[in-house]
C-alpha cells in the first residue's frame, strides 16, 4: 500500500500559497509563479479553475503548465498539449550519500548556461529565475568558465517535502551518471535535513521513470497536465 503523502497532493498550489508565495501573483483561487519562475499556474479548486482570478496576471504570448484542471478552455486561453504526469517520492529506507562532492553550486553567473541546457533537454517548466527556487548544482565541462554539461536543483516544497527538479544531462555527456550523481547530492542534502524528496514526471518518458525508480523513487499519484496558452483576444484595429 502506497504510503500517504497529503501535502503532495496538490503541491502546486501548497507552494504558491505557502513556501512560494513570495514568488507568486494572483488572488482568489488562482496563482502562478512570478514571470521568470517556472511557468506554472496552479488553483484552489481545479474542478472549478478561476481563469477570471488569474487571466489579469498573464500576459498575451504566456504559456503554461498546469495539473488537474481538466475543464472547457475560456475565452483568452488556448490549449496547446495534454498528458499525464507521476509524481514520485523517495523511498526513505534507501541510504543516501553526496555522490556530487564536488559539484558547482549553480548562481546567477550560470542562469544562460542553465536556460539554454532546459532548452535542450527539455526537463519541465523552466525559466531564468527557476534557480533560484533551491540549491541547483551542476557540472562545467572544462573549468570554472567552462560549458554546463549537467545540472539538478530544487523547486516546490512544502514542509517535510522538497521536489528535486530540472534534472538534465547534455547529449554529449549522456552515460556517466552525472543525473544520477547530482541527484544523489540533493536527497542526501534534503533527507539530512528532514525533508523527503520527490520529483515529476511524464507518464510517456518511460527511460525517465524507470531511472527514477531504480534510484529509490516510487510511484505516488498521476495527474493530468495540460500546457496552454494566453492568448490576445482583442479586435485587431483597422
Amino acid at each position: 500500500m502506497t504510503t500517504a503523502h497529503p501535502p503532495l497532493d496538490a503541491i502546486f498550489w501548497n507552494t504558491l500559497t505557502g513556501p512560494h508565495a513570495r514568488h507568486a501573483s494572483g488572488v482568489g483561487g488562482a496563482r502562478r509563479y512570478a514571470a521568470g519562475f517556472s511557468p506554472i499556474i496552479a488553483f484552489a479548486d481545479p474542478g472549478a479553475a478561476d481563469f477570471a482570478a488569474l487571466t489579469p496576471f498573464c500576459a498575451p504570448g504566456e504559456v503554461f503548465y498546469c495539473e488537474g484542471w481538466q475543464g472547457d478552455c475560456p475565452d483568452g486561453w488556448r490549449i496547446d498539449a495534454e498528458t499525464t504526469m507521476l509524481r514520485m517520492v523517495w523511498d526513505p529506507r534507501v541510504i543516501t550519500v553526496d555522490s556530487a562532492p564536488h559539484a558547482v553550486a549553480l548562481g546567477p553567473q550560470h542562469v544562460d548556461a542553465a536556460v539554454a541546457l532546459a532548452a535542450l533537454c527539455r526537463p519541465g517548466p523552466f525559466g531564468p529565475r527557476t534557480i533560484e527556487l533551491g540549491n541547483y548544482y551542476g557540472y562545467l565541462e572544462g573549468g570554472d568558465q567552462g560549458r554546463l554539461i549537467a545540472m539538478a536543483g530544487q523547486r516546490m516544497r512544502v514542509p517535510g517535502y522538497t521536489e528535486i527538479s530540472g534534472v538534465c544531462t547534455h547529449p554529449d555527456a549522456q552515460g556517466r551518471g552525472l543525473a544520477r550523481q547530482l541527484m544523489g547530492k540533493l536527497i542526501d542534502q534534503q533527507m539530512q535535513a528532514g525533508q523527503l524528496p520527490f520529483l515529476h514526471v511524464m507518464r510517456a518518458n518511460r527511460q525517465a521513470h524507470d531511472f527514477y525508480e531504480r534510484m529509490g523513487f516510487v510511484d505516488y499519484l498521476e495527474s493530468t497536465v495540460r500546457v496552454l496558452s494566453r492568448i490576445d483576444t482583442a479586435p485587431a484595429r483597422a
